[in-house]
This record gives structure tokens, sequence and C-alpha cells, in this order.
């Protein structure tokens, strides 16, 4: 009876015992965050400079891992300095009002070989609504220093209305000079954090 309950208690606290994940922090050397709007009868093509982020994750429960991630909207960049202005005042992005757009994960389902659907939060100019990104998983490595790498690959569009970016300007040949669907591309290279020595 004392050997069933010890059994049994063992059982209790290796269930309860936290998953073992480790967590990756993006290298932003080598990852991007892009966009892409129509504009008239072309695209115009920016970046956000400055974001952070964090993927934890147990490879043998890819599902289980949870995703976060920041960019401070004040880093817009579309190579016109004249424009990135507009883009931080209270027209677009309200820069000093809204300083972030978030995204933290409540969900990750596997859809097909190294690909997953993650839905989380997706915070935008104060506005917040549950999104499903597609996220292509791009492998586990290391470089040539030995640190542990992950890579990640996300394409997806938005209606930038959704989250009050709703500015725009009536032609007079007719139309409108923006687009309401934005391209968004991320490809993140991720560095496995490295364990801190106990005092």
């Amino acid at each position: 009876m004392i050997r069933q309950l010890s059994l049994t208690a063992a059982a209790a606290v290796l269930a309860a015992s936290p998953v073992l994940a480790d967590t990756y922090v993006i290298d932003k050397s080598h990852s991007d965050a892009s966009f892409l709007i129509r504009h008239m009868m072309s695209k115009v093509r920016g970046q956000f400079t400055d974001y952070a982020g964090t993927i934890t994750v147990d490879p043998a429960k890819p599902e289980s891992a949870s995703v976060e991630f920041t960019v401070k909207t004040a880093s817009i960049d579309t190579a016109n300095d004249n424009r990135d202005k507009d883009l931080r005042s209270a027209n677009f992005f309200d820069v000093e009002k809204f300083p972030e757009i978030t995204f933290k994960s409540t969900k990750i389902k596997a859809t097909a070989k190294d690909k997953y659907d993650v839905t989380g939060t997706l915070t935008m100019r104060g506005v917040s609504k549950e999104v499903t990104l597609p996220v292509q998983f791009l492998g586990f490595g290391k470089d040539p220093w030995g640190n542990d790498k992950a890579g990640f690959s996300i394409d997806f569009t938005l209606n930038r209305k959704d989250f009050g970016l709703v500015w725009n300007k009536t032609l007079d040949t007719g139309g409108v000079l923006l687009g309401d669907e934005v391209w968004v591309s991320i490809n993140l290279e991720t560095a496995k954090k490295k364990e801190t020595a106990a005092n």
C-alpha cells in the first residue's frame, strides 16, 4: 500500500512538472519585419527596424510552443523621411500614443510538415484582435561558433482599417491613394537563450 501511494505521488509530481522547453530570442542582425501596401498604381515597401521577441518551444511538442513579439512603431522606415514622419503621426501609427505593436500566442496547430497556424492576440494602435498567422518552421541548427539557432518565416495579409489605420485620400481621377490590404513578411533567425549560472 505504501509503495502504491509513493508511485501515485511520484506520478502526480511528474504530471505537475513544467514542460522542459527552450527559449529562443530574435537575432535582429539576421531577421527582418517588412510590409507592402498599394500606393496608387504601384506598391510601397517598408520595414520596422526595432523589434524583439521570444519563442519558447519543446522540440518534442511543437504545438505547446508560445510566441511573443513586440515592434517599436517609431522604427518604421520606408526610405523616405517625409513619409516616415507622416506614418509616425496621428494620421497613421500615432507613435507617441501607441509606441508598440504586440503579438502574443494563445494556440498553435500543426497544418503540414513544418507548418503551423499560430493563433494569438495582435494589438496595434490600441486595437486588439485575434488573428491566426501561418508560420513555417525552417529548422534547428548550429552556427559556426556552436550557438543553437532556429528559423521561422511568416507571410500574411491584414486590413489596416481593422486596427484603426483609416486615413486615406480620394483621387481626382477616381479611386484612393492607399490600399486597405497590407502584405506582411517576417523572417526570423533566433538564438537559443543561454542559461545563466546559478550563484
